[in-house]
């Protein structure tokens, strides 16, 4: 799941080489917090959020197999 969002994000910023994903666990939840240059957070999150609701959809989408729910975050 972490070199998916890492495949999807890297191909939308201009610094790829800056873009990580962290994963933590717990018994019912997965989170994965997204960092991306600071130039970029606009592109990442898109108009009115409508970007980055298209990676949590296809991040979740990549998730229902798992018997965990997915949890997308962006640090700044």
């Amino acid at each position: 799941m972490k070199e998916l969002i890492e495949t999807v994000v890297k191909a939308l910023v201009d610094h790829p080489e800056e873009v990580s994903v962290t994963e933590t666990s717990d018994e019912r939840t997965m989170t994965y917090v997204l960092s991306v240059h600071k130039e970029d957070m606009g592109k990442v999150i898109g108009k009115q959020g409508r970007v980055i609701k298209s990676i949590r959809t296809v991040v979740y989408a990549a998730g229902t197999g798992l018997d965990k729910r997915i949890h997308l975050e962006i640090n700044e």
